[in-house]
C-alpha cells in the first residue's frame, strides 16, 4: 500500500523514531509533525494533551496515512487508548514496543526505566511491564537534564558523563540487566549511557523498538509499500525554533529538505 506513515511528537525528539523507521523501512514515505510551538506536553492537563493529539492525528489523516506512530511518551502514557478509539487505522505509541523488547531481553527480571519526570510519574512503563511480567522488578528514575543536554549536542562531554553517572548510579546498584531509554531524546545519548552502564546491561532504544513494531504491523496487514520510487518525505512543525536546522540534523542524522509550518 503506497500510503505514507504518519509520525508525530510534541517537538523534535520524535525524529529519532523517524531515523529508526528510515533504517528499518527505507522504502516507506514519512509524514512527520512536530508540535514545536506548544512543547512541552508534560506540564499540560490530560484534556489538553488529548485535544492537541487529536488535532495532529486529524492533520495526518488528511495526508491519507496508513498508520500513525505517537512518538511522544507523554501522549503515549496519557492518551493513546483514547486516541486509538477514534480511528480505524493502526495507531501505536512508544511505550508498548519498548516494554515488549525489554521483557524479551531481561535475564534477571530487573528492568530499569529512565525518562522525563512526566513519563516516570505516569508509571506507564512500570504498569505495562508488570501487566505482562508480574514477577519483574521495575526501577524507574527521572532524568530531566538529559533532554537539554541532547538538544545542546553535549552527547559525550565530561559534564554529560558526570550527570549520567549520578542519574544511573541507583539503577546500577539495583543490579538491573536491562534499561529502557524512555524518551525519544535519549537515543542521542545511547553510546554514553552504554559506557556508564557497562556491557552487561542491555539498552532498549524505544525508537528502534517502534520501528520493528511498525514493520511487523505493515507486513501483517499487507500494507507495506511496493512502490519502486517512493514519494518525498514531508516534515511539518508548528514553529521553527532557534537553531532548528542544527537540532533537526542532530536528531535525524540528515538535513531535512521538505519543511513546512502549519497548525
Amino acid at each position: 500500500m503506497n500510503k505514507p506513515i504518519g509520525i508525530f511528537d510534541s517537538g523534535i525528539g520524535g525524529l529519532t523514531v523517524v531515523k529508526a523507521v528510515f533504517k528499518t523501512l527505507p522504502e516507506e514515505q514519512i509524514v512527520y509533525f512536530g508540535d514545536t510551538a506548544r512543547v512541552p506536553y508534560g506540564n499540560k492537563s490530560t484534556l489538553t494533551i488529548k485535544k492537541f493529539s487529536y488535532q495532529i492525528a486529524q492533520f495526518l489523516v488528511s495526508h491519507d496515512v496508513k498508520l500513525i506512530v505517537v512518538a511522544c511518551n507523554t501522549v503515549s502514557a496519557t492518551s493513546l487508548d483514547w486516541l486509538t478509539s477514534h480511528y480505524l487505522l493502526p495507531i501505536i505509541g512508544v511505550i508498548e514496543p519498548a516494554v515488549e523488547d525489554a521483557i524479551k531481553a531481561t535475564r534477571n527480571n530487573k528492568i530499569g526505566v529512565i525518562g522525563t519526570r512526566a513519563t516516570i510519574e505516569s508509571n506507564a512503563y512500570q504498569n505495562s511491564i508488570l501487566h505482562k511480567k508480574p514477577n519483574a522488578k521495575v526501577y524507574s528514575y527521572p532524568c530531566p537534564l538529559l533532554v537539554p543536554l541532547a538538544e545542546e549536542g553535549w552527547l559525550d562531554s565530561p559534564a554529560t558523563k558526570i550527570i549520567l553517572n549520578d542519574y544511573l548510579a541507583p539503577l546500577k546498584k539495583k543490579g538491573i540487566d536491562t534499561l529502557i531509554l524512555g524518551c525519544t531524546h535519549y537515543p542521542l545519548l545511547e553510546n554514553t549511557i552504554r559506557e556508564v552502564m557497562g556491557k552487561n546491561v542491555t539498552l532498549v532504544n524505544s525508537a528502534d523498538s517502534v520501528a520493528k513494531k511498525v514493520k511487523a504491523i505493515l507486513h501483517k496487514n499487507k500494507t507495506a509499500s511496493d512502490a519502486k520510487i517512493k514519494s518525498p518525505n514531508k516534515f511539518y512543525f508548528s514553529d521553527i525554533p532557534r537553531q532548528f536546522s542544527t537540532l533537526t540534523k542532530n536528531f535525524l542524522g540528515v538535513k531535512i529538505k521538505y519543511i513546512k509550518t502549519t497548525l
